[in-house]
């Protein structure tokens, strides 16, 4: 069964309009959520990154 997309993750409701990974310019094919703002990315591999390191912060946090 395929992924349901979510409605808001839409370029129109991104709060940047550059990745902040590569300062190029966001992709449709690249937001995501964070703290319940959209946020966009140049690629899928900048989206992902940015996952990976919200993640490892988090669990940094809740250990201390």
């Amino acid at each position: 069964m395929a992924k349901k997309k979510d409605a808001s993750l839409a370029l129109d409701n991104c709060v940047n309009q550059t990745c902040p990974w590569s300062g190029k310019p966001v992709d449709g094919s690249s937001l995501t959520l964070y703290q319940g703002r959209v946020v966009g990315f140049c690629n899928p591999g900048c989206r992902d990154k940015f996952k990976a390191a919200v993640a490892m912060f988090d669990e940094a946090i809740l250990k201390n």
